[in-house]
């Protein structure tokens, strides 16, 4: 599987990475997350993301795969995204979620801690990056970084604090590519594409029963890509070979329950990149299309 240096760290990451939100929120078995994050470490795979908050998705991570440490890159998230109580990004507190990582992860150490959609007025304080960077001295992590999106994604990357940025990028999700990207990409940092295929919203043609998401469904009914008319197995390697495309991304993590499913998608790339025109009709259209309100999905 393709590597690729994320930004000034130094870790080779391969293109496609785990993404475990999945595996907490929809209550997969320790059975299946363990075939699941071996069959990816087979294939190639070395990054595995996560977070404090994705439920139990950090204590079934630590079961299936702590003895195979060495074999990947471990990333995870602290606070609770989107949470507008003070309390949760008090210094302290994310000391303390980080601790509670470590623990659940059976890890000495992160490879990378991230502030999980710290909103941005709270963000501003600096308390929470200070916790990230004493974390950093502390030795619970190697480097620092930020999850999120929109203006405060924008803005965490002009602040030169973070080595990382994570944030939504697809064919439905593409605000990012002009407001914080390029800059992401100036500083040289870490790139991480979540929900980079827009939860392939469009998969069974029918509005999707979960309203997570429904943002990217009612975004492609008015895109109306034609190539989303193609067999599922290549609109899908179409939208996430869109995704790793883009200037300064770095991996682009995938939440399954389908141990084949590593497989599989890369197999999805060996095409390698999006031709030029294939990635500026897609822009068009979304330029097109988008409006204000079309902003990244936290």
């Amino acid at each position: 599987m393709e590597k690729r240096r994320f930004g000034n760290t130094d870790m080779d990451v391969t293109v496609l990475g785990f993404g475990g939100a999945e595996i907490g929120y929809e209550g997969a078995s320790q059975e299946t997350v363990t075939e699941l994050l071996n069959s990816a470490l087979d294939a190639g795979l070395n990054v595995i993301d996560t977070a404090v908050g994705y439920v139990n998705s950090e204590e079934m991570i630590g079961k299936a795969v702590a003895g195979r440490r060495k074999d990947f890159f471990l990333f995870s998230k602290c606070g609770r995204g989107g949470s507008t109580d003070p309390a949760i990004w008090a210094k302290d507190a994310l000391l303390q979620d980080i601790q509670t990582s470590l623990r659940e992860l059976q890890t000495d150490y992160l490879d990378l801690i991230q502030l999980h959609s710290t909103p941005l007025d709270i963000l501003k304080t600096g308390e929470a990056i200070e916790a990230l960077r004493e974390a950093r001295d502390r030795g619970y992590t190697r480097y620092i970084g930020y999850s999120g999106d929109g203006e405060t994604a924008a803005y965490a990357v002009e602040t030169g604090a973070f080595d990382a940025l994570q944030t939504s990028i697809s064919i439905a999700d593409q605000q990012v590519l002009e407001l914080a990207l390029p800059k992401a990409r100036a500083r040289n940092m870490g790139v991480i594409a979540k929900r980079p295929i827009a939860n392939a919203a469009w998969r069974t043609g029918k509005k999707p029963a979960e309203p997570y998401h429904h943002a990217y469904w009612d975004r492609l009914q008015e895109l109306r890509y034609d190539f989303l008319k193609d067999d599922l197995n290549d609109s899908v390697a179409l939208a996430l070979r869109f995704t790793l495309s883009q200037p300064g991304v770095h991996t682009a993590i995938v939440g399954t329950k389908n141990p084949a499913r590593w497989r599989e998608n890369a197999e999805l790339l060996k095409a390698g990149p999006l031709p030029q025109a294939q990635i500026d009709a897609i822009r068009t259209r979304w330029n097109e299309v988008a409006d204000e309100t079309w902003v990244g999905q936290v």
